[in-house]
């Protein structure tokens, strides 16, 4: 397992950007393939991105494709997501999560691959 931390929320105006940073503990960091998950008021934590341990294969939500980038540096235990074009509906509380299990072969989408979890952090965007 790994301990995850997650930075960069705030309040942003709609068509803004924002980086949200999630740093990792541990050294098999690089093994796990990571997640962005979010969840807004009321509704249920859903998939937002997703990438490989290897980090040359990613996954997208329809609703944020063309819009957000999901990265990592495994050199440094840090996974990214850059969020261009941000919309009042992208509001929600951000968490970063780790696979289960170690090399997967694809990029998982559903809660239940997700072993570790950071706390999450605030994301707004006002209209």
């Amino acid at each position: 397992q790994v301990q995850l931390v997650e930075s960069g929320g705030g309040l942003v105006q709609a068509g803004g950007s924002l980086r949200l940073s999630c740093a990792a503990s541990g050294r098999t960091f690089s093994s796990y393939g990571m997640g962005w998950f979010r969840q807004a008021p009321g509704k249920e934590r859903e998939f937002v991105a997703g990438i490989k341990w290897s980090g040359d294969i990613t996954s997208y939500a329809d609703s944020v494709k063309g819009r957000f980038t999901i990265s990592r540096d495994n050199a440094n235990n840090m996974l990214y997501l850059q969020m261009n074009s941000l919309k009042p509906e992208d509001t929600a509380v951000y968490y970063c999560a780790a696979n289960s299990g170690r090399y997967y072969s694809t990029v998982r989408r559903g809660k239940a691959d997700f072993g570790s979890w950071g706390q999450g952090t605030q994301v707004t965007v006002s209209s």
